[in-house]
């Protein structure tokens, strides 16, 4: 009988051993799993747009990287990357993401996909800007008629591309028509909506807007509303803490076929919202 339960007692620790190592695995599995993420620095267009929510599956089935997004405008969005608070970054604004890979913050930059930026506004058009020759044209119009104007006044992509534009225009928008909001596309789009008031636009964020009451769509394709979207990756000199391997593996995935299949497939209401142009 001791001898029996001596036996019993050492496969009850066996199995009560085994049992700990299990559980201990499986806990280190599962934190492992919960590290396998990204934080996406990136615009509220490619969020509010619905891109993310079309691609961002394909790329977490294919790697088992799960991308955490936060939309915000390009310049805020340079700043959380420059903190090192994100772990990869994807805005439109060229030149400054060049500016950033030359000021050490990143060390590659690519080229994703593209759109255009378009001139949205009241339906009878007050200024008279459907007519317009050029972009630039088309602003100074607004200004000359001190059309209501509503700006995002937020240093994203959109809003430090309208303001170049005023500047080739020659026009310092200024006054009680010109309204900077400093927010992002889609709560300046409801605020021109409701002041019937014109509002420069990235073309993805207008067509997914449900909200357009009077606005109309007045003045697309000059050549300088063009709007590049790049993505960067960050600097492990700069940050060494970042996820710097499963960041690389979203960036190269946006820039391979099936990346670039998925972004050319995305569309709303039958009408494509970007388009891909990886090198």
């Amino acid at each position: 009988m001791p001898q029996m339960l001596n036996g019993m007692f050492k496969r009850h620790a066996v199995l009560k051993a085994l049992t700990l190592a299990t559980m201990i695995s499986g806990a280190l599995m599962t934190q492992a799993h919960a590290d396998d993420f990204i934080t996406l620095a990136s615009t509220t267009s490619t969020e509010n747009s619905g891109l993310f929510a079309a691609i961002v599956p394909a790329f977490e089935d294919a790697t088992d990287i799960e991308v955490r997004v936060v939309a915000v405008g390009t310049g805020q969005a340079f700043e959380i990357a420059r903190r090192g608070d994100a772990d990869s970054l994807l805005v439109h604004d060229t030149t400054g993401e060049e500016q950033f890979v030359a000021d050490g913050y990143a060390s590659e930059r690519a080229d994703v996909m593209y759109n255009d930026f378009v001139l949205i506004g009241p339906s009878d058009d007050p200024a008279g800007t459907a007519d317009a020759k050029s972009a630039t044209d088309a602003l100074a119009l607004i200004a000359d008629a001190k059309a209501p104007f509503t700006s995002r006044g937020d240093d994203s992509g959109t809003h430090r591309a309208e303001q170049r534009l005023w500047e080739s225009a020659g026009v310092e928008p200024q006054g009680e028509w010109y309204r900077e909001l400093g927010s992002g596309m889609g709560p300046t789009l409801n605020t021109a909506a409701a002041m019937d008031a014109y509002v420069m636009a990235d073309r993805a964020t207008w067509v997914a807007f449900d909200n357009p009451q009077n606005l109309a769509l007045l003045f697309e394709g000059d050549d300088v509303l063009f709007n590049q979207y790049g993505s960067l990756l960050l600097s492990q000199e700069r940050h060494p803490h970042l996820k710097h391997d499963l960041a690389a593996q979203w960036h190269r995935w946006l820039l391979s076929e099936d990346g670039q299949q998925a972004i050319g497939a995305f569309e709303v209401e039958g009408q494509p919202l970007f388009f891909p142009n990886a090198q």
